[in-house]
């Protein structure tokens, strides 16, 4: 690796920073065209369509790792668990959808970034925010294009390709944004709001109006045979209202988990375990291989970390416990104590008052030939010429300039590094320079130092927030299951799964389980699912429920520590609802229309209110004053909208509205009693119309949705992840 991998931590920062740049942007909009996209291959196993364009499984699938390892970057933590998995194949989908939407609109306009253009959003005054965050001075605030241009530059002319690859890809993806941004910027200017449509909204905020009306509700009407709603009616009414009833595909199933957790003996033969090893932890002075020949769940480790992380660097450090264990005597031990999941002892190894980091500067002359370096006896010679130059006077920064190879990344910032102290006692440390500025040295010291790299020249700067950092070894033993206890569950798993056929027998069984605490329940499963709430993860299982028919019995299945049985109890296909399932949501809706029908039957012909009042069984008439078209509508009418539409329509004013209207509540008979128009001063016909000019180019700023609506989208990723 290069020395800007290994020991240089600023750098590397910036170097995670243009990654995650090329991960996110590489993934959403990389290319929009066809050649030199990471999205062209087309492979024989398509994962779903856009528009009619296949997406191929090995594109899809690099959108996936990409996507996992952008997550890796954000979580700086290993994120290969189904809950991520599953996360990162949905959103990678997602961007792969609107990647492809986006595509075929920019293609129809023509839309195109020159290099020119390109220079000058990277290095100009707005470049993109990735860029500004990694080269923005945190002291004066401004964005330095040189550095930027430079650490790129240096990228790009390296000898690892990968690394080379991926700025390219950055740099591909960054001009990619900003052709998407010219795209939404094309959209946003495009939107107008005219201004007699403006004046007509104003027009109508001034008008005023008071009607008097008698109501049936709904519910004071019972319901008989003549209100029965048949699936036929059901039907009819999604047909004419399809967009209401869309539904994604699921599938509902009941399910029975039995339990593999560890029990209460498997805990106690954990503990025993653990006990008979703490004479030999307690008396030894090689902790390590203590630790490695008896396998604990927690690795030995050399590093001495600040007091501030012990809780934070994946070691079993329970805060009930973390003063009672730097309170021990030097290889003492505390424990067995129960942490989680395990049960663990802690030996303090040692302690040494440190900085929790470093700054230092160093000039480095490598002793590689093939990478630009010298031989290993001229390499020593030239760095003890720089050592007696700099004792003499001589510029340390002319010496990082002249001497420090590109790779090495340090010239930027004429040799200057800081790196954290548990930075510097990683494995991926140079060692060799490790030791000197972390436990040889003190701040003004300077010495030559041979590592893997060639021959440094350092400098250490100064020591920032020294305190106590402890070496600590932990034996832990984790509480797991024994052979017998997994073996009960499954075998329990196994006769339940047997004895079942169908939902009737299987809440037979269930019953029979009771008393152990065992109950069905129930769950709704996505078709990318994979969790089952309460119980685990688990993909293949929900991809064999997808797989299996109503009423098919799908296990004994490991799911996190249980064996579930499940029983398919409804499939649910992406489509059009029916009639069935809809039922809940359009039967009350037709019940109340079937009310309506039979409440203007007996009204029968309208012609005064009080008619209709008699007709009803002396109802009562109410008045509702200074109505208004928009805004907040009176309590009594606030679901009303066709009684409030019937009072502002002028061919009513002054007369009883000649049929029943149907409302969300209940039947209303309406006479208009005035309609007339206000003053309006309130807000410009200008501002009024700046202001919705506004508001629709924020909504247009975000095209995919309305992009994805229009679009047709068949979504096969569920058959292969």
């Amino acid at each position: 690796m290069s020395v800007i991998q290994q020991i240089q931590e600023k750098y590397a920062k910036v170097m995670a920073v243009i990654i995650a740049l090329a991960l996110v942007i590489f993934v959403v909009m990389l290319a929009f065209e066809n050649g030199g996209s990471l999205f062209n291959d087309r492979g024989p196993q398509p994962v779903g369509k856009v528009n009619g364009e296949e997406v191929g499984y090995n594109e899809f699938k690099e959108a996936v790792d990409a996507t996992e390892e952008q997550f890796k970057q954000q979580y700086q933590t290993d994120v290969s668990n189904p809950a991520m998995t599953q996360k990162a194949v949905s959103q990678a989908w997602s961007q792969v959808v609107v990647m492809k939407l986006l595509n075929e609109e920019i293609k129809k306009v023509g839309l195109e970034v020159s290099q020119a253009e390109l220079g000058d959003y990277l290095y100009g005054a707005n470049p993109p925010q990735m860029l500004a965050q990694a080269f923005t001075d945190p002291n004066t605030g401004l964005y330095d294009a040189q550095l930027a241009q430079e650490n790129i530059r240096q990228m790009l002319a390296s000898s690892d390709v990968e690394q080379r690859n991926r700025v390219v890809a950055s740099l591909e993806g960054l001009e990619n944004e900003r052709l998407y941004q010219k795209y939404i910027s094309l959209l946003v200017n495009s939107y107008n709001v005219p201004k007699w449509l403006v004046e007509k909204q104003k027009a109508d905020d001034a008008k005023i109006a008071s009607i008097s009306v008698v109501k049936e509700f709904y519910s004071n009407v019972p319901v008989d045979s003549a209100s029965n709603v048949t699936d036929k009616e059901i039907a009819d009414y999604i047909a004419k209202h399809k967009d209401e009833f869309k539904q994604e595909a699921s599938r509902t199933i009941s399910y029975v988990a039995f339990s593999a957790l560890p029990t209460a003996d498997d805990t106690a033969a954990t503990l025993r375990s653990i006990v008979e090893l703490k004479p030999e932890f307690d008396s030894t002075l090689d902790a390590a291989s203590v630790l490695n020949r008896n396998g604990s769940a927690i690795p030995y480790t050399e590093i001495y970390f600040p007091k501030s992380q012990l809780n934070s660097a994946n070691l079993a450090m329970g805060v009930g416990f973390k003063d009672s264990i730097l309170l021990l005597p030097k290889n003492g031990v505390y424990g067995p104590y129960l942490d989680g999941d395990a049960y663990v002892m802690a030996k303090l190894l040692d302690s040494k008052v440190l900085p929790d980091s470093v700054k230092c500067r160093h000039v480095l002359i490598s002793n590689n030939p093939q990478q630009g370096g010298f031989e290993d006896g001229e390499a020593k010679r030239k760095i003890d010429s720089v050592e007696a130059a700099i004792r003499g006077g001589a510029s340390f920064a002319a010496m990082v300039q002249q001497y420090n190879p590109e790779s090495d990344g340090s010239r930027v910032t004429n040799g200057e590094m800081t790196f954290a102290s548990t930075q510097i006692q990683s494995e991926n440390f140079a060692p060799e320079f490790g030791q000197f500025i972390l436990f040889d040295g003190k701040p003004g010291d300077r010495k030559v130092v041979k590592t893997s790299f060639g021959y440094h020249y350092i400098e250490i700067l100064s020591f920032i927030k020294p305190e106590t950092h402890y070496q600590i070894a932990y034996m832990a033993k984790k509480i797991e299951a024994s052979g017998e206890t997994d073996n009960n569950a499954s075998n329990q798993a196994s006769v339940f799964a047997a004895a079942v056929k169908d939902m009737k027998s299987f809440d037979a069984e269930v019953e029979k389980l009771r008393p152990e605490g065992i109950n069905k329940l129930t769950a709704s499963l996505p078709v990318n699912g994979a969790q089952l709430v309460g119980v685990g993860f688990s993909r293949p299982f929900v991809r064999k429920v997808y797989e299996a028919d109503r009423g098919d019995i799908v296990g004994p299945e490991r799911v996190g520590e249980s064996y579930v049985v499940a029983i398919v109890a409804d499939v649910l296909n992406e489509g059009t609802m029916s009639p069935a399932t809809a039922r809940p949501r359009v039967e009350p809706l037709l019940i109340n229309h079937k009310k309506a029908q039979s409440i203007a039957r007996k009204i029968g012909t309208i012609t005064t209110l009080e008619a209709a009042a008699t007709a009803l069984g002396g109802r009562n008439i109410e008045s509702f004053d200074s109505l208004r078209l928009t805004g907040v509508r009176p309590a009594g009418l606030t679901r009303e909208s066709r009684v409030i539409g019937a009072a502002f329509n002028p061919a009513y004013n002054g007369k009883v509205v000649p049929e029943v209207i149907e409302g969300a509540e209940g039947v209303y008979v309406v006479r208009v009693d005035s309609q007339s128009v206000t003053s309006n001063t309130e807000g410009s016909i200008d501002e009024m119309r700046k202001t919705q000019i506004q508001y629709g180019r924020n909504t247009f700023a975000s095209p995919q949705v309305a992009l994805r609506k229009a679009a047709t989208i068949k979504d096969d990723t569920a058959k292969h992840f």
